[in-house]
């Protein structure tokens, strides 16, 4: 049964009394109004014809027929030829009508209620619409330019052929799907120098799914997490929901300074290929002095191999390859290569960790998507991973270079630390300078780029950086969107 006639979604709309003082017109053109304000009609939802309304509403036809076309005049509907009458969007792109609660509603305190914090922690750098800027210096997103369509399609269509369907819409309860850990183990992992057995991964909902289940499932009150600073927000938010302390450890050129984690903390979160944000590489040293003080301490490492899917001019393998204790968990993700809104990831560890986090993850999820999870495991056997990391590996390249030298050019005043990999510039900017008012500014120039405080863990935040992303704005727009930040980026310009 079509939208228009089933009854049902609009029983709830459109309340009728003869005994009102208002015409009955009148009454249908006040219902419907709410409505739209109320935003309980879909713009692309077509309202009941008129016959279909009048006979709902045991009204004349030409009663509903006047009400639709003095809401057409008044700009609340559109009528399109052969389709019917639908709220025009116009409408829609002003604020909704705030609602009033439902009988008692009010009078529940649920900040009160609540077990954890989570609207207490940092917020996400979230920026709307930023697909329509001219200069989007973006963290984390995807240019659409470089996304394999066609093979993700071809794939996609694969997975739902009639045995492929077979193989994943039962309900496999806690396991994953069996060619997609191969492909991991197979072709992701060797590439950071991990083997490991199938009984040593569990696939989950992106790197932050990762961490939140190792952390609700390792972690609570009186856990010490050491972990970089600055440092991934996310993560140290995760962490703090689950009722540990964050002790902060300081990052220089090496990356994060292993001397000072202290030795009382149980966990370690470290980010070594590339430093979350400042992309900097933990050095051999301080991996070997790393490795040796969870030994000592007896701690365990969580690893994010962040943004380290790519192929680098000086690779480095990861912490868990040169683990022999087995206190290194690797989690990892293909987010920043085949696509961040497809939120897949995986943990790798000891098996008996991982049958433990199957038994927690069932009971949250059961499993990721067993479709999306068929769906990559045929675009990594078919080589298209490979070829889209080689692809994205060369264009990342150049437009970094490209980022580099406009900086260089544009703004001298700020540093970039030289890194040879990675999605993401960090830049200091001179004293004086206030990075959330130079990208205030920035943005009315239609050019988007992060402050850098929300990194830190210290109440008095450094407010001089800036997080420039390549990922998604294009070479040719990377030199003029820095002479545009240009215009901005100094103290006294920022100000004015």
């Amino acid at each position: 049964m079509s939208q228009r006639n089933d009854t049902a979604i609009w029983s709830g709309l459109f309340r009728i009394s003869p005994e009102s003082g208002q015409t009955l017109q009148a009454q249908i053109r006040q219902a419907i109004v709410a409505a739209i304000l109320d935003r309980q009609i879909a713009a692309s939802m077509p309202l009941p014809s008129c016959r279909i309304l009048a006979e709902k509403l045991g009204v004349a036809r030409g009663t509903v027929v006047l009400a639709f076309q003095q809401l057409v005049d008044q700009g609340f509907l559109i009528a399109r030829e052969r389709r019917g009458h639908f709220v025009n969007p116009e409408v829609l792109t002003t604020p909704a009508k705030p609602r009033a609660p439902a009988d008692g509603a009010d009078g529940i305190d649920w900040t009160a209620r609540r077990r954890i914090a989570a609207s207490d922690m940092p917020p996400p750098n979230k920026t709307e619409n930023w697909i329509k800027s001219a200069y989007p210096f973006v963290y984390g997103q995807f240019d659409p330019a470089l996304f394999p369509t066609a093979e993700w399609r071809e794939c996609n269509r694969m997975a739902l052929a009639v045995l492929e369907i077979r193989n994943w819409a039962a309900d496999v309860v806690d396991r994953d799907d069996p060619l997609l850990i191969e492909q991991i183990q197979a072709r992701l992992l060797p590439r950071h120098g991990i083997f490991a057995n199938p009984d040593e991964i569990i696939v989950t909902l992106g790197a932050q799914n990762a961490l939140y289940m190792l952390a609700t499932l390792l972690m609570g009150k009186g856990s010490t997490v050491a972990m970089e600073d600055p440092g991934y927000p996310d993560a140290r938010s995760i962490f703090r929901l689950a009722g540990a302390e964050i002790a902060p450890v300081p990052v220089d050129e090496e990356g994060l300074v292993a001397a000072r984690v202290p030795g009382d903390a149980g966990f370690v979160f470290v980010t070594p290929s590339h430093h979350c944000p400042t992309m900097v590489t933990l050095s051999e040293p301080r991996r070997r002095a790393l490795l040796a003080s969870a030994v000592e301490n007896d701690q365990i490492i969580i690893e994010d191999g962040y943004d380290s899917q790519l192929l680098d001019e000086a690779p480095q393998q990861s912490l868990k390859s040169i683990d022999r204790s087995g206190r290194v968990l690797y989690v990892g993700s293909l987010s920043k290569t085949l696509a961040p809104g497809l939120r897949l990831g995986y943990i790798v560890g000891p098996s008996a960790l991982i049958a433990e986090l199957r038994a927690l993850r069932r009971f949250m999820l059961r499993h990721p998507p067993a479709n999306n999870q068929r769906a990559v495991a045929l675009f990594l056997s078919l080589g298209h991973h490979d070829a889209l990391v080689r692809r994205l590996s060369a264009a990342f390249d150049e437009r970094r270079r490209r980022l580099t030298e406009a900086v260089g050019d544009h703004l001298p005043d700020w540093s970039a630390g030289g890194v040879a990999g990675g999605t993401s510039i960090w830049l200091k900017g001179p004293p004086g300078v206030e990075a959330r008012s130079v990208a205030a500014a920035a943005a009315r120039r239609s050019v988007l780029v992060e402050p850098g405080d929300r990194f830190f863990d210290r109440l008095e935040r450094p407010t001089r950086f800036l997080r420039l992303g390549i990922s998604s704005i294009g070479l040719q727009q990377i030199e003029p969107g820095i002479r545009e930040l240009a215009a901005v980026a100094s103290p006294r310009s920022a100000a004015a």
